[in-house]
């Protein structure tokens, strides 16, 4: 199945306290978070179109190493900014978009989401939640929910690209944002989303603790 992929990598890294933008932050191999998270699509042959959404801050390292099917544009003020900038160069009828934090994404994974989207419009990595789970409002707990119904949303989240693309495109008009790219949507489609459970570790590095 062929596809574009989409790597959001235009955050600041405000939380990572790491004295370096956590994409750039080299691994114990000696490679960056960022090429780490590009590694599984640029391995991948199915993979037509790798779009990285980037900083100024990040964009020469991003590109000393390009795969020739590799793009670069520049992110926004906001993660569905950047998304949207991303999807406006997609050549491809589905879309993986994945975060460029999430450097553990394993191959079976990404195969997991990709199979999934060969009978779905759109298919999210998914974990579990094994803690109880509260809900706090000021600093209080309201009440306890229910973990069997919740799932933690990861990344790649895959989706036909015309979905994807008109829904970002009415968020953007509406000046609405989300942190994750099935919220958006959901806000404006009606289209069901495939959970696939996840196999492999694949954390998303937000504090030098991540790291370590």
């Amino acid at each position: 199945m062929q596809y574009s992929a989409i790597i959001v990598a235009a955050g600041k890294s405000e939380r990572f306290k790491g004295g370096v933008n956590k994409l750039l932050y080299k691994l114990s191999d000696g490679v960056s978070v960022l090429d780490h998270a590009l590694q599984p699509f640029r391995d991948d042959k199915e993979c037509q179109q790798i779009i990285v959404v980037t900083s100024e801050q990040t964009l020469m390292e991003a590109c000393k190493h390009p795969d020739w099917r590799e793009l670069y544009c520049m992110g926004g003020e906001t993660r569905t900014e950047s998304v949207y900038h991303g999807l406006m160069a997609v050549n491809q009828d589905i879309v993986l978009i994945h975060d460029g934090a999430r450097c553990y994404l394993t191959s079976e994974d990404l195969q997991q989401i990709k199979e999934s989207l060969k009978t779905e419009r759109a298919a999210l990595l998914v974990r579990e939640c094994y803690d109880s789970m509260k809900l706090v409002k000021d600093g209080y707990v309201v009440r306890n929910l229910n973990r069997d119904e919740l799932n933690r949303a990861l990344t790649p989240q895959g989706f036909r690209t015309e979905d994807i693309l008109t829904a970002y495109y009415r968020a953007f008009k509406d000046n609405r944002i989300a942190t994750d790219d099935v919220a958006i949507l959901e806000m404006y489609s009606d289209v069901k989303v495939k959970c696939v459970n996840a196999i492999g570790a694949n954390e998303k590095i937000t504090t030098i603790d991540d790291i370590r």
